[in-house]
Protein backbone atom coordinates (compact mmCIF):
# COMPACT_ATOMS: atom_id res chain seq x y z
CA UNK A 1 0.00 0.00 0.00
CA UNK A 2 0.89 3.47 -1.35
CA UNK A 3 2.38 5.39 2.30
CA UNK A 4 2.61 8.50 1.09
CA UNK A 5 0.76 11.43 -1.20
CA UNK A 6 0.85 14.57 -3.50
CA UNK A 7 -0.89 16.59 -1.27
CA UNK A 8 -3.07 18.02 -3.55
CA UNK A 9 -6.69 18.45 -3.97
CA UNK A 10 -7.63 15.79 -5.00
CA UNK A 11 -4.84 13.65 -3.27
CA UNK A 12 -2.41 10.99 -5.28
CA UNK A 13 -1.46 8.19 -3.81
CA UNK A 14 2.13 7.91 -4.58
CA UNK A 15 3.81 4.42 -5.35
CA UNK A 16 7.11 4.79 -5.88
CA UNK A 17 9.51 8.46 -6.29
CA UNK A 18 13.41 8.71 -7.70
CA UNK A 19 15.81 11.25 -8.83
CA UNK A 20 14.23 10.02 -12.24
CA UNK A 21 10.65 8.28 -11.78
CA UNK A 22 7.22 9.25 -10.21
CA UNK A 23 5.06 6.35 -10.15
CA UNK A 24 1.38 7.25 -8.59
CA UNK A 25 -1.93 5.55 -8.27
CA UNK A 26 -4.20 7.68 -10.37
CA UNK A 27 -7.62 7.86 -8.59
CA UNK A 28 -10.68 7.60 -11.56
CA UNK A 29 -11.94 10.59 -12.46
CA UNK A 30 -9.01 12.33 -12.86
CA UNK A 31 -7.76 13.65 -15.90
CA UNK A 32 -4.49 12.18 -17.28
CA UNK A 33 -3.54 15.74 -18.94
CA UNK A 34 -5.59 19.18 -19.22
CA UNK A 35 -8.00 19.39 -21.52
CA UNK A 36 -10.71 22.12 -22.60
CA UNK A 37 -12.72 21.50 -19.42
CA UNK A 38 -10.18 22.88 -16.76
CA UNK A 39 -10.44 20.03 -14.76
CA UNK A 40 -7.61 19.13 -12.56
CA UNK A 41 -5.01 16.70 -13.91
CA UNK A 42 -2.76 14.55 -13.02
CA UNK A 43 0.26 16.18 -14.47
CA UNK A 44 0.24 19.61 -13.22
CA UNK A 45 -1.03 18.38 -9.93
CA UNK A 46 2.37 15.87 -10.19
CA UNK A 47 3.91 19.11 -11.49
CA UNK A 48 2.87 21.37 -7.91
CA UNK A 49 3.77 18.36 -5.64
CA UNK A 50 7.40 18.19 -6.70
CA UNK A 51 8.04 22.10 -7.04
CA UNK A 52 6.71 21.78 -3.27
CA UNK A 53 8.27 19.52 -2.07
CA UNK A 54 11.93 20.15 -3.44
CA UNK A 55 11.24 24.21 -3.36
CA UNK A 56 11.95 24.54 -6.67
CA UNK A 57 12.42 27.64 -9.07
CA UNK A 58 10.19 28.43 -11.85
CA UNK A 59 8.71 25.56 -14.21
CA UNK A 60 8.86 22.16 -13.07
CA UNK A 61 10.29 19.04 -15.66
CA UNK A 62 7.56 16.51 -15.57
CA UNK A 63 7.12 14.03 -18.44
CA UNK A 64 3.76 12.36 -19.36
CA UNK A 65 4.84 9.01 -21.04
CA UNK A 66 1.59 7.35 -21.40
CA UNK A 67 -2.00 7.96 -19.99
CA UNK A 68 -5.13 6.24 -18.74
CA UNK A 69 -8.38 7.17 -19.85
CA UNK A 70 -10.11 9.77 -17.03
CA UNK A 71 -12.60 6.83 -15.86
CA UNK A 72 -9.75 4.41 -15.24
CA UNK A 73 -7.69 4.55 -11.91
CA UNK A 74 -4.01 2.36 -11.10
CA UNK A 75 -0.35 2.69 -11.83
CA UNK A 76 0.78 5.58 -14.02
CA UNK A 77 4.31 6.86 -14.68
CA UNK A 78 5.79 10.11 -14.68
CA UNK A 79 9.39 10.63 -15.77
CA UNK A 80 10.98 13.56 -13.45
CA UNK A 81 13.95 13.86 -16.18
CA UNK A 82 14.02 14.32 -19.99
CA UNK A 83 16.45 11.13 -19.82
CA UNK A 84 13.66 9.25 -18.11
CA UNK A 85 11.23 10.11 -20.84
CA UNK A 86 12.96 9.62 -23.93
CA UNK A 87 14.24 6.21 -22.14
CA UNK A 88 10.73 5.08 -21.40
CA UNK A 89 9.12 6.34 -24.30
CA UNK A 90 11.05 3.87 -26.40
CA UNK A 91 10.61 1.15 -23.54
CA UNK A 92 6.91 1.79 -25.24
CA UNK A 93 7.42 1.98 -28.83
CA UNK A 94 9.62 -1.44 -28.77
CA UNK A 95 6.74 -3.09 -26.46
CA UNK A 96 8.94 -3.89 -23.45
CA UNK A 97 6.73 -2.42 -20.60
CA UNK A 98 3.90 -4.88 -19.81
CA UNK A 99 1.02 -3.46 -18.82
CA UNK A 100 -2.00 -5.56 -16.72
CA UNK A 101 -5.27 -4.37 -15.62
CA UNK A 102 -8.37 -5.77 -13.80
CA UNK A 103 -11.31 -5.22 -15.33
CA UNK A 104 -14.97 -6.14 -14.22
CA UNK A 105 -17.32 -7.13 -16.96
CA UNK A 106 -20.97 -7.79 -17.96
CA UNK A 107 -21.55 -11.83 -18.67
CA UNK A 108 -19.23 -14.74 -18.44
CA UNK A 109 -16.29 -14.15 -19.90
CA UNK A 110 -14.04 -17.43 -21.53
CA UNK A 111 -11.12 -18.67 -18.88
CA UNK A 112 -8.47 -17.61 -20.94
CA UNK A 113 -7.99 -16.37 -24.74
CA UNK A 114 -7.18 -13.80 -26.76
CA UNK A 115 -9.06 -10.50 -28.74
CA UNK A 116 -7.44 -9.54 -31.58
CA UNK A 117 -9.55 -6.65 -33.50
CA UNK A 118 -9.03 -3.74 -36.00
CA UNK A 119 -9.45 -0.43 -34.01
CA UNK A 120 -10.30 3.02 -36.06
CA UNK A 121 -10.71 6.49 -33.69
CA UNK A 122 -13.09 9.38 -34.29
CA UNK A 123 -11.20 11.84 -33.07
CA UNK A 124 -14.45 14.09 -33.52
CA UNK A 125 -16.66 12.12 -31.37
CA UNK A 126 -13.20 10.42 -29.11
CA UNK A 127 -14.76 6.59 -29.45
CA UNK A 128 -13.40 3.76 -31.03
CA UNK A 129 -14.34 1.45 -33.74
CA UNK A 130 -13.75 -2.54 -33.28
CA UNK A 131 -13.66 -4.70 -36.82
CA UNK A 132 -12.74 -8.18 -37.00
CA UNK A 133 -10.90 -7.74 -39.91
CA UNK A 134 -8.76 -5.17 -41.31
CA UNK A 135 -10.98 -1.84 -42.92
CA UNK A 136 -9.26 1.62 -43.70
CA UNK A 137 -7.09 3.32 -41.03
CA UNK A 138 -8.14 0.96 -38.52
CA UNK A 139 -4.66 -0.82 -36.22
CA UNK A 140 -4.54 -4.52 -35.53
CA UNK A 141 -5.32 -4.29 -31.00
CA UNK A 142 -4.12 -7.07 -29.73
CA UNK A 143 -4.56 -8.36 -25.74
CA UNK A 144 -4.67 -11.71 -23.97
CA UNK A 145 -6.68 -11.96 -20.61
CA UNK A 146 -7.62 -14.67 -17.92
CA UNK A 147 -10.47 -14.69 -15.82
CA UNK A 148 -10.15 -14.81 -12.00
CA UNK A 149 -13.82 -14.51 -11.06
CA UNK A 150 -17.07 -15.19 -12.48
CA UNK A 151 -20.69 -15.30 -11.18
CA UNK A 152 -23.99 -15.90 -13.78
CA UNK A 153 -23.60 -11.79 -14.11
CA UNK A 154 -20.19 -11.12 -13.98
CA UNK A 155 -16.72 -11.85 -14.74
CA UNK A 156 -13.52 -10.22 -13.20
CA UNK A 157 -10.70 -10.63 -15.94
CA UNK A 158 -6.68 -9.76 -15.65
CA UNK A 159 -5.88 -8.37 -18.98
CA UNK A 160 -2.12 -8.44 -20.48
CA UNK A 161 -1.78 -5.76 -23.16
CA UNK A 162 -0.34 -6.62 -26.32
CA UNK A 163 -0.32 -3.46 -28.30
CA UNK A 164 -1.56 0.26 -26.92
CA UNK A 165 -4.86 1.64 -28.63
CA UNK A 166 -7.15 4.13 -27.45
CA UNK A 167 -9.69 2.44 -25.09
CA UNK A 168 -8.44 -0.57 -26.05
CA UNK A 169 -9.56 -2.89 -23.47
CA UNK A 170 -13.06 -1.11 -23.50
CA UNK A 171 -13.88 -1.46 -27.08
CA UNK A 172 -12.56 -4.65 -27.23
CA UNK A 173 -14.35 -6.43 -24.47
CA UNK A 174 -17.55 -5.02 -25.58
CA UNK A 175 -17.24 -5.87 -29.51
CA UNK A 176 -16.78 -9.58 -27.71
CA UNK A 177 -20.23 -8.80 -25.86
CA UNK A 178 -18.87 -7.81 -22.29
CA UNK A 179 -18.62 -4.76 -21.60
CA UNK A 180 -16.95 -3.35 -18.95
CA UNK A 181 -19.13 -2.29 -15.92
CA UNK A 182 -19.99 1.45 -15.75
CA UNK A 183 -18.59 2.10 -19.35
CA UNK A 184 -21.72 3.98 -20.93
CA UNK A 185 -19.90 4.80 -24.01
CA UNK A 186 -19.28 1.59 -25.03
CA UNK A 187 -22.52 -0.67 -24.41
CA UNK A 188 -22.80 -0.94 -20.90
CA UNK A 189 -26.35 -2.13 -19.89
CA UNK A 190 -26.33 -0.09 -16.68
CA UNK A 191 -26.02 3.16 -19.29
CA UNK A 192 -25.12 5.15 -15.64
CA UNK A 193 -22.76 7.83 -16.31
CA UNK A 194 -22.28 8.67 -12.61
CA UNK A 195 -20.21 5.22 -12.17
CA UNK A 196 -16.57 4.40 -12.61
CA UNK A 197 -15.36 2.30 -15.33
CA UNK A 198 -14.42 -1.13 -14.09
CA UNK A 199 -10.73 -0.86 -15.21
CA UNK A 200 -7.75 -0.94 -12.99
CA UNK A 201 -4.04 -0.47 -13.87
CA UNK A 202 -2.56 -3.54 -11.16
CA UNK A 203 0.71 -3.80 -12.84
CA UNK A 204 3.50 -2.11 -14.66
CA UNK A 205 6.82 -4.09 -15.54
CA UNK A 206 9.78 -1.70 -16.88
CA UNK A 207 13.62 -1.20 -17.10
CA UNK A 208 14.70 1.51 -14.89
CA UNK A 209 15.43 4.49 -17.23
CA UNK A 210 18.99 4.81 -15.46
CA UNK A 211 19.37 1.99 -13.50
CA UNK A 212 18.55 -0.73 -16.12
CA UNK A 213 16.65 -2.67 -13.42
CA UNK A 214 13.20 -4.43 -13.70
CA UNK A 215 11.16 -2.77 -11.89
CA UNK A 216 7.66 -4.32 -11.25
CA UNK A 217 5.14 -1.37 -10.37
CA UNK A 218 1.81 -2.55 -8.26
CA UNK A 219 -1.50 -0.67 -7.50
CA UNK A 220 -3.25 -2.09 -4.41
CA UNK A 221 -6.61 -4.49 -5.56
CA UNK A 222 -9.00 -2.42 -6.39
CA UNK A 223 -12.28 -1.83 -3.53
CA UNK A 224 -15.92 -0.63 -3.43
CA UNK A 225 -18.24 -1.00 -6.00
CA UNK A 226 -18.16 -2.63 -7.95
CA UNK A 227 -15.34 -4.95 -6.79
CA UNK A 228 -16.94 -5.76 -4.07
CA UNK A 229 -18.88 -8.17 -5.86
CA UNK A 230 -16.37 -10.49 -5.29
CA UNK A 231 -13.91 -11.40 -2.68
CA UNK A 232 -10.32 -11.43 -3.47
Amino acid sequence: MSTSFTGTNPDIPIIYEDNHLLVIDKPAGLLSQEDHTGDPDVLNLCKQYIKKKYNKPGDVFLGLVHRLDRPVSGVMVLARTSKAASRLSYQIRKRTINKTYWALVHGESPVYGEHIHFLEKDERTNTVKAYTSPKGNAKESRLKFITLKQNEKYSVVEVDLITGRPHQIRVQFAKEGNPLWGDYKYGNPDKNKEHDIALRAVKLELEHPTKKDLMILKAPKPAGIPWNFFEY
